[in-house]
């Protein structure tokens, strides 16, 4: 039996308005397709796609910096906490079968860039700013150990997302 699919969404704590909104219809998305979600747990877009899939009855990981579990926002259902600061950012970066990326600042940066190293498959959120449209364009180098999809939209996502888990053998629902 092919495995249940697991997607990370990252990006900034000090997000937008939009943002927010599009992180919690990216979560919302991740729930519908029956997918565990995984964040780095905390406020932001972090937050939004986790309300959002959360709402969508999905299992809603956050993988958060400190040793302290109550540090999770509100629609975590399960809390890891590493005690490793932006350390934490690798474990996160690599929990998922797929990295959605929604606006983002340096934190998210540095997530890109292991997820790219670690070959997980990169799906930034046209339109949402920040290292999501950024990366999109200009890929953080040459090796190629990863694929960038840029999704001008929800149905974009959802597309590149079951493509990426045909080609894995990963299971939604």
């Amino acid at each position: 039996m092919a495995r249940r699919a697991q997607a990370v969404v990252i990006g900034e704590s000090a997000a937008s308005p939009e943002q927010l909104r599009k992180a919690e219809a990216v979560g919302a998305l991740v729930g519908r397709l029956g997918m565990t979600l995984i964040t780095g747990g905390c406020g932001g877009v972090m937050e939004a796609a986790s309300r959002g899939a959360a709402g969508a009855g999905a299992t809603t990981i956050g993988i958060v910096p400190s040793s302290a579990l109550d540090e999770a926002n509100a629609w975590c259902s399960v809390v890891i906490p590493t005690g490793l600061g932006h350390a934490r950012n690798a474990v996160t970066a690599l929990a998922g079968d797929v990295v959605i990326v929604v606006g983002g600042a340096a934190g998210t940066l540095s997530e890109i860039a292991l997820a790219w190293i670690h070959g997980r498959p990169i799906l930034t959120l046209g339109g949402s700013g920040g290292w999501a449209d950024a990366v999109a364009q200009h890929p953080p180098d040459a090796r190629r150990t990863s694929n960038i999809t840029r999704c001008a939209d929800l149905e974009a996502l959802e597309a590149a997302i079951r493509r990426v888990c045909r080609e894995r053998n990963l299971r939604l629902g």
